[in-house]
């Protein structure tokens, strides 16, 4: 019986040793726990203000000089009035704050000449105008950013746009051929801008 009661006291005090050690574990383990928290502040969520770049392409347009060619001098040999809405939809018109717009005008005819943008409202207005002059090839690409918003034109001017016309004209002759090929005029367009989602 005092066998017994040894080994049974003994299994009590190793049991209590380990409990300690298990217990001492978990105070520390719940004392770094509480020490890394901090009191939540929920109202933090109303000085958020999410302002994502949404970025895209406008317009592409390409002429080659044979059609250049087939048009008098000092002539329009292009001019096409692309519907763009995308600007003036509730969703962006509401929420847009600023952005650019990048202009690419590459000449490889030789032929000089001019390019003119226009942004349009839904009545047909002209809202903003971007020429472009351009020599005959060779010549190094154009590029232009146009700025809208508190450093630069308008931003009105974005949210009302509605259409886009762009027009080309010839200011050479109309029989000689570049020796560059691709011989044709190009124009790519772009837009990037910063919107407010969360306000």
């Amino acid at each position: 019986m005092v066998y017994k009661t040894k080994y049974i006291v003994y299994g009590i005090l190793s049991s209590m040793k380990n409990f300690r050690k298990y217990f001492a574990v978990v105070i520390l383990l719940f004392g770094l726990i509480s020490s890394c928290t901090e009191d939540l502040d929920f109202d933090q969520a109303d000085d958020i203000a999410i302002t994502p770049t949404i970025e895209g392409g406008l317009v592409y347009v390409e002429a080659p000089e044979f059609l250049i060619n087939q048009v008098a001098s000092g002539t329009n040999f292009y001019s096409q009035e692309f519907n763009f809405d995308a600007f003036n939809a509730n969703f962006f018109a509401e929420r847009v704050l600023d952005g650019i717009i990048t202009y690419e005008v590459e000449n490889t005819t030789s032929k000089s000449l001019t390019i003119d943008v226009e942004l349009l409202d839904e009545a047909g207005n002209v809202l903003d105008t971007e020429a472009f002059t351009v020599d005959p090839a060779p010549t190094a690409v154009l590029v232009r950013q146009i700025t809208y918003g508190p450093s630069g034109r308008s931003i009105d001017i974005i949210k009302n746009t509605s259409g886009i016309r762009v027009s080309a004209t010839n200011l050479g002759d109309n029989m000689s051929t570049s020796s560059i090929e691709p011989q044709k005029i190009i124009l790519r367009s772009s837009a990037k801008f910063r919107m407010e989602l969360v306000k």
